[in-house]
């Protein structure tokens, strides 16, 4: 493979909790040097909790492959530091609260006088202007502000997605707006401003049940784990466990009532006609699937929706899928170093035949200080 992609540019980011480092870890992937600026207690994510060997999950997953540095940016000194390292780089990316960034007088604009090949991105709650510019912004409280716990949870009672998806959209459109920035300063010459609000990142992956709401007259329902539009699609016990199985067209419940249900009349049964009649009649259909899939071991009904080429899943915890045969199949996994020692992770999502991708360790506090500083030719603050 040729070298890593992004080799030779440096990233600068004054980053904590999840948005930034997860854009920022994913540059560090592709070869990137990514210059981690911390305060001295860390980025906050370090204390989030302990449960790898004492170190924080959060922290291990979005933070491999970075340098470290501890400045006090309420010093001169670190200040003097800051603006050298961002005179040199070719990426900043920042999520700190509204208005830091330009309290340290590297605000778009600034940051650009000082060096116009720079790629500046700042990740936001809600974006710049408006009366929601200062709002505090956590996922949890963006998720609610896009609407999607208002899709999301039992027709009871709303639930949140169980991973930071809003940090984690706003992140991945962070990642992929350098990328073409990057690009596009291949051409230009300049650099560029980039800014990304979490509300408008995860409103941008609510747009089908906004557009079902808004021109279907109706809010799409809460459904719990069944789909909200589609039947049958969702969980279905067995005699020893929860399978998932989802049957997308008519084809596929013809196929569905004759192999695995073993009732190819049903297939015709004018009550389940087409999606729409099934996900109206969804208690009575429910009920004809669990008179013969709740008799069944979870191996015999998986067994007959492979045979009838319907989709289905096993319902894992994070240990079974940490056993996923199908990763371990194609070895996925690698160890990284971390201050704890190594630690098991998967591999980059995305492989390319030509470019290799990296896995360094993970930063401990502070790590990289000295050396960093002394590459600027600046001197250590003394203790």
């Amino acid at each position: 493979m040729s070298a890593l992609p992004l080799a030779g540019l440096t990233v600068v980011s004054l980053e904590q909790a999840v948005a930034a480092p997860f854009a920022t870890r994913q540059l560090a992937d592709l070869g990137a040097r990514v210059i981690k600026v911390e305060r001295d207690t860390g980025d906050f994510a370090r204390g989030y909790d302990t449960k790898v060997h004492g170190m924080a999950s959060y922290f291990v997953w979005l933070n491999r492959s970075k340098e470290s540095i501890v400045l006090d940016l309420k010093s001169e000194h670190g200040l003097v530091v800051l603006r050298k390292l961002v005179s040199e780089a070719d990426v900043l990316v920042q999520n700190l609260a509204p208005g830091a960034v330009e309290r340290l007088g590297l605000g778009a604009d600034d940051a650009l006088a000082l060096n116009p090949r720079l790629i500046h991105a700042s990740i936001s709650g809600y974006g710049h202007g408006g009366s929601y510019e200062q709002k505090k912004a956590y996922d949890l409280l963006v998720q609610c502000e896009a609407g999607l716990l208002s899709v999301t949870g039992t027709p009871e009672s709303p639930a949140k997605v169980g991973v930071s998806i809003a940090d984690i959209c706003a992140g991945m459109y962070t990642y992929s707006g350098i990328l073409t920035s990057l690009i596009q300063r291949g051409s230009t010459g300049r650099g560029d401003v980039l800014e990304i609000s979490m509300l408008e990142a995860l409103g941008e992956w609510m747009g089908q049940p906004y557009f079902y709401a808004e021109y279907g007259g109706t809010q799409q329902p809460r459904s719990g784990a069944e789909h909200a539009t589609i039947a049958p699609y969702g969980p279905f016990g067995a005699s020893d466990g929860t399978v998932f199985f989802s049957v997308q067209n008519e084809r596929e419940w013809a196929t569905f009532c004759d192999t695995v249900l073993q009732q190819p009349e049903l297939s015709t049964d004018p009550l389940f006609a087409g999606t729409a009649l099934r996900v109206l009649n969804r208690p009575l259909l429910h009920e004809k699937i669990n008179s013969v899939l709740t008799v069944l071991p979870t191996a015999d009904v998986l067994a007959r929706l492979d045979a009838a080429s319907i989709a289905n899943a096993q319902l894992r915890d994070m240990h079974e899928f940490a056993a996923h045969p199908q990763l371990a199949a194609r070895n996925r996994w690698r160890n990284v170093d971390s201050p704890v020692g190594p630690l098991r992770s998967l591999i980059p999502p995305v492989s390319s035949r030509e470019a290799d991708f990296r896995m360094d360790p993970v930063p401990a506090l502070g790590e990289h200080t000295d050396k960093i500083l002394a590459e600027l030719g600046l001197a250590t603050l003394p203790n």
